[in-house]
């Protein structure tokens, strides 16, 4: 069944383009290319007809084919660089001005879900939506402490809808990796698997007002960004109640510009806010359209909508930080490296081949303002190159590259001469060697201060009974790998080697540690230099055990 239902969703799709009289984008895609002949045979290529600008047809068209749609018309909004400024104009309206489902509606929603009636619950409560989106809408409303306060209501059944053409996804995704040659490079059911988990985190709204709560406590007191509070008491699945903020909406610059707020300070706090989220948060709003950002009369931001939220593994944070760290120096080779390292390109690439590449895309747009590249060029190049190479699409930073398209073309908007690299540069050059660095290795060891002093006093006694048991011939590992049953067998040659290494490493454990506790531990200073002692005993030995 379900096959029919996707074929009639395609013919859907398609009547709705040809309604709105986009038969020219339809038969322009290569399933119809072939049959573009018979478009001479349909009425309207003879006759005149009156029909809406190009901008407002394609909005229009979104709209009708469902939020998926939606979104995607949201996300190529914020590149006014990539679009005509009519079309651009048209899709800036479906980041809050979709059309409203009845306000009679969210009021029996918000009956539902809490038993009772708006009027009872609030104060007051708007039935006419202040803004209208693909999953939700908003309604005002004022709690009975006088608090000011917003609404959001999920769109009914609008589940259905997302999961009718996440399945449509999933169906063009394995025909694409099973008849297209790029398919699999791609990795496109991946792709839509990722977008499965973001699309459908997007309609809880409970999840929702947690990512908010912590967005906030991360930005507490900051003069960047501000963060409406949630008001827990009101939240359910799919109704969620916040504080009610005033702010200007980012893509108005006339009324910006009128305020006297600084275009460049706008710009280069949008991109150390991003790099903060990721890199000292790992939690960065992942949907940074224009609608979901407004400023302050004093130039902070304000974020709402926090349905899309994205985060990174610790490998993936440390190996983009590097890549990034790398570019920004030209350090090609490098950049190539961590590719290989991380798994991004097959083992057996050429390092030097890889670095060239690199190295042709990139340097023509260095020193350059934002207003004279794009990186959605750059990466469109880039990724043209990597193809060369059998690089594969990364599933887990698409959603961090959608995001970083988005504040390119926020800023391009605010301050077309913003500097990226001069902005982010200094940032990640502390995130480094906050993460990386020696002051790294001293966080780590007072986090693990505790358990290391639970098991220090057992840690002579263990290293006895090791070295013990390696004497008796009791000592049995077991190993996992041919080199390392190699490395047994000589271990097995060298047992005295074996021993000293491992007494001497123990000892100078035991003194590193004893050197990293804070000074209120170090009760004398005979213990300080009992740890010195220590560890500089363990390296001698260690160092005697590779001679013998």
């Amino acid at each position: 069944m379900r096959p029919v239902l996707q074929a009639w969703r395609l013919l859907h799709i398609a009547w709705v383009l040809l309604r709105n009289g986009l038969d020219e984008v339809l038969l322009a895609t290569h399933l119809f290319r072939s049959l573009r002949f018979l478009a001479i045979f349909a009425p309207w290529y003879w006759l005149p007809r009156n029909r809406q600008p190009f901008g407002v047809r394609i909005r229009l068209a979104l709209e009708q084919l469902g939020p998926i749609f939606v979104k995607f018309g949201q996300a190529v909004s914020t590149r006014r660089d990539l679009l005509p400024e009519e079309i651009a104009d048209e899709l800036a309206k479906l980041q809050d001005r979709v059309p409203p489902f009845p306000g009679k509606a969210a009021t029996a929603i918000i009956n539902q879900a809490f038993g009772r009636p708006p009027c009872e619950i609030f104060a007051s409560f708007s039935e006419e939506p202040l803004a209208s989106a693909s999953i939700a809408q908003v309604h005002v409303a004022r709690l009975h402490d006088g608090r000011e306060a917003v609404v959001k209501v999920l769109r009914p059944g609008v589940d259905r809808i997302i999961r009718r053409d996440v399945d449509l996804l999933f169906t063009l995704a394995r025909f694409g990796e099973r008849f297209w040659s790029e398919g699999k490079r791609l990795r496109l059911i991946e792709v839509v698997q990722e977008y499965e988990k973001t699309i459908f985190d997007e309609l809880d709204l409970m999840r929702e007002a947690a990512n908010a709560a912590l967005v906030r406590r991360n930005f507490l007191n900051s003069e960047q960004l501000y963060v409406p509070e949630v008001y827990w008491d009101y939240c359910r699945t799919n109704v969620m109640v916040m504080e009610r903020v005033y702010g200007t909406p980012v893509g108005d610059i006339a009324a910006l510009r009128t305020q006297n707020i600084s275009m460049k300070l706008l710009g280069e706090r949008g991109v150390e806010i991003f790099f903060t989220q990721v890199f000292r948060d790992n939690f960065f709003h992942a949907d940074m359209h224009p609608g979901n950002i407004f400023v302050s009369p004093e130039g902070r931001y304000i974020a709402v909508d926090f349905g899309i939220i994205g985060s990174l593994t610790k490998d993936d944070q440390r190996y983009l930080a590097e890549n990034l760290l790398a570019f920004f120096n030209r350090d090609y080779k490098r950049v190539a490296e961590l590719h290989v390292e991380s798994g991004w390109v097959p083992k057996e690439t050429r390092v030097d081949e890889f670095e060239a590449a690199i190295r042709t895309v990139s340097e023509p747009i260095f020193e350059k303002p934002i207003s004279e590249i794009s990186f959605g060029h750059f990466l469109l190049r880039l990724f043209q190159t990597a193809r060369r190479f059998n690089m594969e699409v990364q599933p887990q930073l698409v959603l961090l590259q959608k995001t970083l398209l988005n504040i390119e073309g926020l800023g391009r908007q605010l301050y077309p001469q913003l500097d990226l690299w001069t902005t982010a540069k200094p940032f990640l050059e502390r995130w480094a060697d906050e993460q990386l660095g020696f002051r790294a290795f001293l966080r780590r060891a007072r986090q693990n201060l505790p358990l290391v002093s639970e098991m220090l006093p057992d840690l002579p006694l263990k290293a006895n009974k090791l070295v013990e048991d390696a004497l008796q011939g009791r000592l049995r590992i077991q190993w996992q790998s041919e080199e390392l049953q190699r490395l047994h067998e000589s271990m097995q040659i060298h047992n005295r080697r074996v021993i000293q290494a491992i007494a001497g490493g123990s000892m100078l454990v035991a003194g590193v540690l004893l050197l990293t506790l804070p000074p209120s531990l170090l009760t004398t200073s005979s213990t300080l230099a009992f740890g010195g002692g220590l560890g500089l005993s363990g390296l001698i030995l260690m160092a005697n055990s590779g001679r013998s």
